[in-house]
């Protein structure tokens, strides 16, 4: 593979701190690289010297002569004076860009439902952060950086990303850097991961799961992490191992290596106990919205819709943006008032939400971190273990000396972090959490999920981070616009299905914009040529009706092969009592390993299917 660019001992500190020391690294042609590491700890950084968008202290960037870099920073870059239009194609004519196919699936992905006409400062936080990314992807650029693009994305827009990213280049084609705290969107495009700690660069092979399972083993040889981040991985693992087949198509020596890293680590949740501890704080009724209606101005966000959030219940929603997500969580709060229906209230109820604004912690700015929870209480109570202030907040990862830090200074990912622990301490029965990954990094996701694994009480959660709702909920519903409130057995990837159905059907909310219009006009008429429209996705080796068809499979399979593993699980259980009288039948002990065997016969064919349907969306 040609090499692109790449870093020679490159340096840089701020103040008496040093970000970067001695870091030489490089970019080749088929390289999809994420980066992953704490807040603070420089990734951002990098990304702006290997963009030559920042100077180091010492050392240089290398670049091919010949080499463009596309690059996609945090804050908001746009002219907020231009339209949408101007923001994303500049003065170029309509038939200049709409008749290119590249171009066309970028608008129709990202910006068909924002105004054409649109000043760019009227946008939403989500609505730019789309229009940025469809600027930078119409480019050729041989290496594309991006710096949290899903932030500010819902669901389906991270998915679409992933799979224009995927489909972009062919797979010895390009280069992609991006730091991002989705994990599911590290595992879906990233080939490779950087860590970024104590100053250097460690290289794994693999997406976030083999990265999460390559560093457990390289602390456990080690010997140098404290316990308790141990534990979190650890425990990361166990669910990632009980997880879909995804995660656990690995090398059979990895799956040994996670076997054992995790065979004495629990559930991340005893179900049963927290909804034994839930039952008894919260009663029998929690919060009921029945046949709720809500108009605000001209449009009808909430048409008739019933929802009943039971003790212990761990809801994850999804949705498209302005379809009502975050009212929603304000309906459950009692903050806004349906137009009609009603909002049934449990006596012993506590709410706390945590917004995605955070502006709660404007009241405690000139507080530290540690009196803001030493207001609340000294001493706490977790797992059945007492607790001082300074030992929960440094779970949740602020340091023995940044508890000492003013409110006022703290990052956006640690004001996130402070405020959910203050809304814990205040002993809620009732937790909503709005978009409550943004600005986190991942060692802070899992200290969070753990954090959370053990709370009782009921949670809703709203949130684009898939691995967040599959983590730490166990049902999921949908809001896609239309008013109403569904359910999703399947979970994301029915939601994802829906939306496409929705879409396919002009029932998706579709809009009048001109990107939108020029991307249908631009579409290939019925009696094309046949390879006409696979020209539009480069490098693509299959269909997508294929892909469709492959996704369908994977989720069939994945719910057939989590029906056997629980068969498989009853007949250890039946051969185990069988044995235990100390005289066991063992007729009934050789039909029980006979059907044992057909189940494990069954799920090796199974995951056979799971690995070529896999192979097809790859």
């Amino acid at each position: 593979m040609a090499h692109l660019l790449g870093a020679e001992n490159l340096s840089i500190a701020f103040g008496t701190r040093t970000i970067l020391d001695s870091v030489s690294l490089g970019l080749d042609e088929g390289d999809r690289i994420g980066m992953v590491g704490r807040n603070g700890d420089g990734k951002s950084t990098l990304m702006r010297l290997l963009a030559e968008r920042q100077s180091a202290d010492s050392g240089r960037v290398t670049r091919r002569r010949d080499v463009t870099v596309g690059y996609l920073d945090q804050s908001d870059v746009l002219d907020g004076d231009l339209t949408v239009g101007q923001a994303i194609v500049g003065d170029a004519a309509d038939y200049e860009w709409a008749s290119d196919p590249k171009i066309r699936d970028v608008m129709s992905g990202l910006v068909q439902e924002v105004d054409w006409n649109a000043r760019v400062s009227s946008l939403s936080g989500g609505q730019r952060r789309r229009v940025a990314l469809a600027k930078l992807l119409m480019g050729d650029d041989d290496v594309i950086m991006l710096d949290e693009p899903t932030n500010h994305l819902d669901v389906e827009g991270v998915a679409w990303l992933a799979r224009h990213l995927k489909q972009r280049w062919r797979a010895t084609d390009g280069a992609l850097l991006v730091v991002t705290h989705d994990r599911w969107f590290l595992d879906e495009v990233c080939t490779r991961t950087w860590e970024v700690h104590d100053a250097v660069v460690e290289p794994f092979d693999g997406g976030y799961a083999a990265y999460v399972l390559a560093r457990a083993e390289r602390d456990r040889m080690a010997a140098v992490v404290e316990n308790k981040r141990q534990q979190l991985i650890k425990k990361e693992l166990a669910w990632l191992r009980r997880g879909a087949p995804a995660r656990t198509s690995k090398p059979k020596f990895r799956i040994e290596a996670a076997n054992t890293l995790i065979a004495d680590v629990p559930e991340p949740r005893d179900t049963l106990s927290l909804n034994k501890m839930a039952t008894a704080r919260l009663g029998k009724d929690v919060l009921d919205l029945e046949n709720v209606s809500l108009e605000l101005g001209d449009t009808q966000l909430f048409r008739n819709i019933t929802l009943r959030l039971a003790p212990g219940q761990r809801l994850g929603i999804v949705g498209v943006n302005g379809a009502g997500k975050t009212t929603l969580l304000r309906l459950l709060n009692g903050t806004v008032e349906p137009t009609s229906g009603r909002l049934k209230r449990g006596k012993t109820v506590q709410t706390a939400v945590l917004t995605q604004e955070v502006r709660e912690l404007d009241d405690v700015a000139d507080l530290r971190v540690i009196e803001v929870i030493e207001k609340e209480k000294r001493v706490f109570n977790v797992g059945g273990r007492e607790l001082s202030a300074g030992q929960l907040v440094e779970q949740l990862g602020f340091s023995s000396q940044r508890q000492w830090t003013p409110v006022r200074e703290l990052s956006g990912g640690e004001r996130r972090r402070l405020q959910l622990l203050r809304l814990l301490v205040g002993e809620p029965n009732v937790l909503m959490l709005d978009e409550p990954t943004n600005d986190l990094d991942t060692d802070t996701l899992a200290a969070v999920e753990d954090v959370l694994d053990g709370w009782p009480g009921t949670l809703v959660v709203v949130s684009h981070d898939r691995y967040l709702l599959e983590r730490v909920t166990d049902t999921q519903m949908a809001l896609l616009g239309d008013g109403k409130l569904r359910d999703l057995p399947g979970g994301v990837d029915q939601y994802l299905e829906l939306r496409e159905a929705a879409l396919a059907s002009g029932a998706g909310g579709g809009s009048s914009s001109q990107a939108s219009r020029a991307a249908q006009a631009g579409a290939s008429p019925p009696d094309a040529a046949p390879g006409a429209v696979a020209t539009a996705v480069a490098g693509s080796a299959h269909s997508e009706a294929d892909k469709r068809n492959a996704r369908k499979d994977l989720t069939r399979i994945e719910r057939q092969l989590t029906k056997l593993s629980g068969q498989s699980e009853k007949i250890h259980e039946q051969m185990n009592r069988e044995t235990a009288g100390g005289s066991p039948d063992f007729e009934v002990l050789a039909d029980l390993n006979a059907k044992l065997q057909a189940v494990a016969a069954e799920q090796e064919e199974l995951e056979m299917q799971w690995l070529e349907a896999s192979e097809i969306l790859e």
